[in-house]
C-alpha cells in the first residue's frame, strides 16, 4: 500500500518524506487555506519535496474552466496530479486530461457507482471519503470493499485512494481490503508507528542498559 499525506504543511511533508515511507501528497482548497500561502507557490514547493504524485485541486466547476485551471496546475511540476470533483464535467475533464498523459485524482467519491464512472473516465486515482461516509451513518470501509470488487471484476487500472481517514483503524481495514493508496493527516500516519507496549519495552531496555554502564559509540 502507498502512503500519501493529506496536508499543505511543508514542514510536516518534509519531515515525513525524510523517513522514506511517503509516496505522495494530497491537498485541497481547505488545506491550502490553512497554510495561509498562495496556492501555486505551495503546490510547487510540495512537488519539490516528494517524488510521487502531488494532488492539486482545481476550483472551477464547468468543463472548460477546469481545463484552463488544470493547464496552470500541471505546468508547475512533472509530478502534479490534477484533482477533479466527481461531477459529469469533472469526469469529462478527467477523460480529456488522462488522454493527454496527465495524472488525475477524482475526488469526493461517496458511492461505488461513482467510482465505476471514474474508472471508465480513465482516472489515475479515485478518492472515496470513508470518514465523511461514516459521519452520515454509512460504512465507509464497505464502500472501499465494493469498489475493490468492481475494479477487480473488470481489471480497471484506477487506483483506490482511501481519503477522509480519521484514525489508524481506517488504514488497517483499507490494507486488508486491498486498497492501493491511503492518504491521511500527518498525525494519523505518525500514530501508525506508536504502541504503548513498544514504548514500555524500550523504556525497560534502556533502563537495563544504563545499569551496565556501557556505551556503544
Amino acid at each position: 500500500m502507498k502512503f500519501f499525506v493529506d496536508t499543505a504543511d511543508v514542514a510536516d511533508i518534509a519531515d515525513l518524506a525524510a523517513t522514506g515511507l511517503l509516496d505522495g501528497v494530497t491537498t485541497n482548497p481547505s488545506l491550502i487555506h490553512k497554510s495561509g500561502r498562495p496556492f501555486l507557490e505551495v503546490v510547487k514547493e510540495i512537488c519539490g519535496l516528494v517524488e510521487g504524485p502531488v494532488s492539486a485541486e482545481v476550483v472551477a466547476t464547468d468543463y472548460e474552466s477546469m481545463l484552463r485551471e488544470a493547464d496552470v496546475v500541471r505546468a508547475l511540476a512533472d509530478n502534479v496530479c490534477v484533482k477533479l470533483p466527481l461531477t459529469l464535467d469533472g469526469l469529462k475533464a478527467c477523460r480529456k486530461l488522462t488522454s493527454e498523459g496527465t495524472q488525475v485524482n477524482v475526488t469526493l467519491c461517496f458511492s461505488a457507482t461513482q467510482a465505476l464512472l471514474a474508472a471508465k473516465a480513465g482516472a489515475t486515482f479515485i478518492s472515496p471519503f470513508v470518514g465523511r461516509h461514516d459521519d452520515v451513518g454509512f460504512d465507509g470501509m464497505q464502500l472501499i470493499d465494493d469498489i475493490r470488487l468492481i475494479y477487480d471484476n473488470y481489471d480497471y487500472e484506477t487506483q483506490i485512494l482511501v481519503a477522509s481517514v480519521r484514525h489508524p483503524v481506517h488504514i488497517l481495514e483499507a490494507a486488508k481490503i486491498g486498497a492501493d493508496v491511503v492518504t491521511a493527516p500527518p498525525a494519523v500516519l505518525r500514530a501508525l508507528a506508536r504502541h504503548p507496549l513498544t514504548d514500555r519495552g524500550l523504556e525497560l531496555f534502556l533502563a537495563d542498559w544504563a545499569k551496565t554502564g556501557q556505551t556503544i559509540a
